[in-house]
């Protein structure tokens, strides 16, 4: 079996075993982290950080977790209406003027986070995305496509930055600053929106499926509706220093499942982790009041969506292309995270869901 390196409890030995699995059926590299009452139970990692497999994957690598990143940009945004800065029943415009405009006046900011704003498709190129006034000008002269609150569609790209300028409107700080400084740093969590050069080395650039290069995309949408983005996101472009060093809110968090798991754990822990208090226990709530349910216009399937989060039975989280995922279960006090670099196309990658069957199963049926 594939090498495992890290910590983990006897009792969840089917986490790292279902890791190893993975790694002997092919992947590249991984990490897997299990924390329970904010404490971690599964803490590993194995695999290579390259494609040809020659440098080892260490436990501070960190790679892209793409939509995996929706989790951190909203828990800023929920901090910010537990303080009383947001009020999620407040129009957008009511912060952000300019947006107030082309039919959204009426766009709420629970319409935001809960991708029922009706503004789900970018308008502009890639390289757009790495200029924030240029994105959010856009955004805000956009019209919305639907009435606002009424339907839901995936909002893959615009999600970060309709929330990050929400953030940056109140604070005066952008969304990876504010969650550097007001999240992932008291929890001391090795997770950045907008990663510093000096940590270039660390990361584990995106390995496309196999039989694709680097020209891969992510899979168009299931919906029935018509797209209107220009915009194709490419392995390349996600593998680009201009990607990590951009704030990318919906999709350029770059992390391992250590820290996707450590700060996820304030999902899981009524607010609190480790002694450090972001989010009460009625704001930590907040996000698992369900704000839509019934089939997203832009995935093409059922979904039911809190605030930020996707909800999944008693658990929220939400996962990224290529694989990589976040499920918190309040009810068990735990968070799941699975981290990897190496892609599948998404209609044959079940590798989270075994990891999170695996750390359920020992939950449920305990060794004795």
């Amino acid at each position: 079996m594939a090498d495992i390196q890290g910590s983990y409890d006897e009792r969840f030995i089917a986490v790292p075993n279902s890791l190893s699995t993975m790694l002997d059926e092919g992947d590249a590299g991984a990490s897997v982290a299990v924390f329970v009452d904010g404490e971690p139970v599964v803490d590993v990692w194995g695999g290579f950080t390259d494609a040809d497999r020659t440098v080892p994957w260490q436990r501070d690598t960190i790679t892209n977790v793409w939509s995996v990143t929706k989790t951190m940009t909203s828990l800023c945004a929920l901090v910010l209406v537990d303080r009383g800065e947001l009020d999620l029943d407040a129009p957008v415009g009511h912060y952000w003027p300019e947006f107030a405009a082309a039919g959204k006046e009426k766009v709420l900011v629970r319409h935001v986070l809960a991708h029922t704003a009706g503004l789900p498709d970018w308008d502009g190129t890639v390289g757009d995305l790495y200029d924030w006034p240029s994105v959010t000008a856009r955004l805000a002269a956009q019209a919305p496509q639907w009435e606002p609150g009424t339907a839901a569609g995936y909002h893959s790209l615009t999600h970060g930055f309709l929330v990050g300028e929400l953030v940056r409107r109140i604070t005066g700080r952008t969304v990876g600053e504010f969650f550097a400084r007001e999240v992932a740093g008291p929890l001391d969590a090795d997770f950045h929106i907008g990663l510093p050069a000096e940590d270039d080395h660390r990361v584990a650039l995106t390995i496309p499926p196999p039989g694709r290069d680097e020209d891969y995309t992510a899979s168009a949408p299931g919906g029935t509706d018509p797209v209107t983005t220009t915009a194709s996101v490419r392995v390349r472009d996600g593998n680009g220093v201009a990607w990590r060093r951009a704030e990318i809110p919906a999709a350029s968090g770059f992390g391992n499942a250590r820290s996707v798991a450590l700060v996820q754990s304030v999902m899981a822990c009524d607010g609190a982790v480790r002694g450090t208090r972001l989010l009460s226990p009625a704001g930590c709530g907040l996000a698992r009041r369900e704000q839509f349910s019934g089939e997203d216009r832009r995935l093409g399937m059922p979904v039911r969506w809190g605030l930020g989060y996707g909800l999944f039975d008693t658990g929220l989280g939400w996962g990224g292309w290529g694989g990589s995922l976040v499920v918190v279960d309040p009810g068990h006090r735990m968070a799941v995270a699975y981290v990897t670099h190496a892609m599948r196309e998404p209609a044959n990658d079940q590798r989270g869901m075994e990891l999170l069957t695996s750390a359920y199963d020992t939950l449920q049926n305990p060794p004795p």
